[in-house]
């Protein structure tokens, strides 16, 4: 009995797997009367998830789009795009010597721009270089934030920092020079002409520049003073850079500041917090007590009077240059003459305007992402760019143009709108319907999970494929064709019937 039992389930295995292969037969079988199939040699081949291959609706070019999600290939004009999502992307313009690698986006990006290239690893490690505006070349290497490299014929240019040990650096971190060793006790920071000495960073520190001096040891005491001093701007005109003077003790408590003079508006900063703050100028004024609570402004060159308690929460302006009613977070209303802002238990719902010509700008949005709604305008030309989200579900598009295009799903897009990486790597995973519709041409485009129906229309042709291409439909006013199961079922009229 029990070899009995043995054979009975050899027996079964091997009729499943006799299955198996005739279902192998049979598929490979389709996929060859797919590909060999002579029945729309004149058109284009589709066979749904498996392979895809049409034009673009917005666009003159080509996509061919194979294994569902997984892999596309398009041209369009001279940029050439072709991706295995979400693993790797190449994007590449010759016209524009341009060039896009993304290995699991964002985890590992190449970008080349002319000469100008960059390898990064999630914005720790990078190679970038190139040549620069007065022709030497520079090669950087950074390892955030402990390796700091570059190199270059111009051996001025070179410079190796190791955080915190010793280096120093050119034009990186928001400086023009960076010296330092054994940070922090000692570093000096170059912005424009003034350096900053800094000793146990950030307790103490000299600065000197153009007629300017000062120290400061945080949070003691610390005192500067700038001379009035002249430059000459882009233009070779000559013009007055301020000056100032300042002090403080026990920083933030007591602020002692005079700023902007030599100008037509000096103003002078007095401050013992929280007991109170003022700034007296020729154009503004402003006085606060209990900081922040009970604040009152006066900005005359904007013609507006405001009060906040405190701030930022409770504010009332009133005036020509501005009006402002906000109890934060249960609502906010304010507008000057080129800007209308509004919010209702924020950030539930919030709305903005922008009115500066030529542009028109209107963005609502709920909860952020959630709903988005976004329309700039030209306003000489009428031209209006829209952007419509619903987080997770949708975006939808119209541009300049008047193109129009719409993807269900989009988890990521709203909050990223038109980050070029996302669109290539991940995008094509999770829209499963796509639609597209061109203003100028009158073409448009449908495709539901990766192809598995799709549709290509345009004013005179139409074009459908259905479950992997089992079913194809096509037309073009005088001729239709349809097949079923890649066997024609319908073929185009002779040429003596289209003349009838």
């Amino acid at each position: 009995m029990i070899l009995i039992h043995k054979n009975q389930v050899v027996h079964i295995r091997r009729n499943k797997l006799r299955r198996l292969l005739q279902y192998l037969r049979v598929c490979g079988l389709v996929l060859a009367l797919c590909f060999c199939s002579s029945a729309f040699a004149d058109s284009i081949f589709h066979a749904g998830l498996f392979f895809d291959e049409f034009p673009l609706t917005l666009d003159a070019g080509q996509r061919t789009e194979a294994v569902g999600p997984f892999f596309y290939d398009q041209q369009k004009d001279s940029e050439r795009t072709w991706a295995i999502p979400p693993l790797f992307s190449h994007d590449a313009n010759p016209d524009v010597e341009s060039r896009e690698d993304d290995l699991v986006y964002p985890l590992l990006t190449y970008e080349r721009y002319g000469t100008q290239y960059r390898w990064q690893f999630i914005q720790l490690f990078s190679f970038s270089g190139g040549q620069e505006q007065n022709d030497s070349e520079k090669k950087r290497f950074t390892l955030f934030p402990i390796y700091f490299q570059q190199r270059s014929p111009e051996t001025n240019d070179n410079y190796t920092a190791l955080v915190p040990f010793y280096g120093h650096l050119q034009n990186r971190l928001m400086r023009d020079k960076i010296f330092f060793v054994m940070f922090p006790i000692y570093s000096e920071t170059q912005k424009r002409d003034i350096v900053t000495d800094n000793y146990l960073y950030p307790f103490f520190d000299l600065r000197h520049g153009n007629g300017l001096r000062g120290w400061q040891f945080l949070p003691l005491f610390g005192t500067e003073h700038k001379d009035v001093t002249t430059q000459t701007n882009g233009f070779g005109d000559i013009e007055t850079v301020a000056g100032h003077d300042s002090y403080f003790v026990l920083w933030p408590i007591h602020v002692w500041q005079n700023n902007g003079i030599g100008t037509d508006d000096p103003e002078k900063f007095r401050a013992d917090l929280p007991l109170y703050s003022t700034v007296r100028s020729p154009k503004y004024d402003s006085t606060t007590v209990l900081w922040p609570f009970f604040s009152w402004i006066n900005e005359r060159e904007k013609q507006y009077h405001e009060w906040q308690a405190p701030w930022p929460f409770v504010i009332f302006a009133r005036g020509e240059g501005k009006t402002t009613l906000r109890v934060f977070p249960l609502f906010s209303q304010s507008q000057n003459k080129t800007l209308e802002s509004d919010s209702y238990l924020w950030p539930l719902y919030r709305h903005k305007e922008v009115h500066s010509d030529p542009l028109a700008l209107t963005r609502d949005s709920v909860l952020f992402y959630i709903y988005l709604a976004v329309t700039e305008k030209n306003t000489q030309t009428g031209a209006e760019k829209k952007r419509l989200d619903m987080w997770p579900f949708f975006t939808w598009h119209h541009d300049l143009n008047g193109n129009e295009r719409l993807q269900i799903f989009a988890p990521v897009e709203p909050a990223l709108p038109n980050n070029r990486g996302v669109e290539r790597n991940w995008s094509p995973l999770w829209s499963v319907w796509r639609w597209e519709e061109n203003s100028k041409t009158g073409a448009a485009s449908q495709s539901l999970v990766w192809n598995l129906y799709r549709s290509d229309t345009t004013p005179g042709t139409k074009k459908c494929s259905l479950l992997f291409g089992l079913f194809q439909y096509q037309s073009d006013g005088k001729n239709k064709r349809m097949r079923l199961f890649y066997i024609p079922v319908q073929k185009p009229a002779s040429a003596e019937q289209s003349e009838k």
